[in-house]
C-alpha cells in the first residue's frame, strides 16, 4: 500500500491562517489609529502654544489682546462680535507675530470645539473694568481623552471653561 503524498493546504488550514492574519491586522490598525490620534493631539498642543505666544506678543505691543468680546472659531466664523467676525480677522490681528494661524488637523465642522465631535480651534476673550483688565481663552478638543478642563480665570474672578469632554481651554488674564 502506498500513500499518496498530498501537496498544498487544506481549506481549514487556509481559513485558520486567514483568520490569524485578519486578527493581527486589526490589532495593528487599531494601534496605528491610536498613534495617529496622539500625534494629532501633540500637534494641536504645539499649535495652540504658538498662537498663545503670538497673543502675548500682541499684548506686549498693544497693551490688550485682540478684540475684547471677540469669539472666533476656525473655520466657521464668529458668535458674538461682528466687528471682528472670524478666525481670519483674528489672523489679520496676529499677522505680525504669526503669519498664518493654523487649523485643527481634523478640522471637522461644528460651531466650536465643544460641540459634539467638532475639531477646530476657538478664541474667546472678554474684559472687565472698562477693559483695563482682559482675559482670553484658546479652546480645542483632544482625541485621546482623559482631559479635565481647568478653564481660564476671567476678570470678575469666575472661571470660563467649555465644560465638555476632552476639550481644553488655556489662556491668560491680565490686570485681574
Amino acid at each position: 500500500m502506498s500513500h499518496k503524498q498530498q501537496k498544498g493546504f487544506t481549506l481549514i488550514e487556509l481559513l485558520v491562517v486567514i483568520s490569524i492574519i485578519g486578527v493581527l491586522s486589526t490589532i495593528a490598525m487599531t494601534s496605528l489609529n491610536g498613534a495617529r490620534a496622539k500625534a494629532r493631539d501633540a500637534k494641536r498642543k504645539m499649535e495652540i502654544g504658538e498662537i498663545q505666544k503670538a497673543l502675548e506678543l500682541y499684548y506686549a505691543d498693544n497693551g490688550k489682546y485682540p478684540a475684547p468680546g471677540l469669539s472666533a472659531t476656525y473655520p466657521n466664523g464668529c458668535w458674538i462680535n461682528s466687528a471682528y467676525p472670524s478666525w481670519n480677522d483674528l489672523q489679520v490681528q496676529l499677522a505680525p507675530y504669526f503669519p498664518s494661524l493654523p487649523k485643527d488637523a481634523k478640522n471637522t465642522t461644528g460651531w466650536a470645539p465643544w460641540s459634539v465631535d467638532s475639531y477646530n480651534y476657538s478664541y474667546v476673550s472678554g474684559c472687565g473694568g472698562g477693559c483695563d483688565r482682559q482675559w482670553y481663552a484658546l479652546v480645542y478638543r483632544l482625541e485621546t481623552g482623559g482631559v479635565t478642563d481647568q478653564g481660564v480665570k476671567r476678570c470678575d474672578g469666575t472661571v470660563w471653561k467649555a465644560n465638555t469632554t476632552n476639550v481644553v481651554s488655556i489662556g491668560e488674564c491680565k490686570g485681574c
